[in-house]
């Protein structure tokens, strides 16, 4: 899934493909906002994780789930 995370004052925004789940994220996203923690922790699909600071999230955007197709097709 698409995972768009706009900070305050930083020009770009966080795109990330991350392999956790929709409720997962949602509830990541809750928790920092809610001061339970102090960062935003999500992992993407290389492993990389990536931390934000819960006082500087602008916004963040979840993408629908996209599932990989194998094969070779006429769009």
């Amino acid at each position: 899934m698409e995972v768009k995370i706009g900070v305050q004052h930083a020009p770009r925004e966080i795109v990330l493909e991350s392999g956790q789940s929709a409720e997962e994220v949602e509830q990541a996203v809750a928790d920092a906002l809610a001061g339970k923690s102090t960062l935003l922790s999500l992992v993407d699909d290389h492993g990389r994780k990536v931390l934000v600071p819960a006082d500087r999230l602008a916004y963040v955007e979840l993408g629908e789930p996209t599932v990989r197709k194998v094969g070779f097709s006429a769009l």
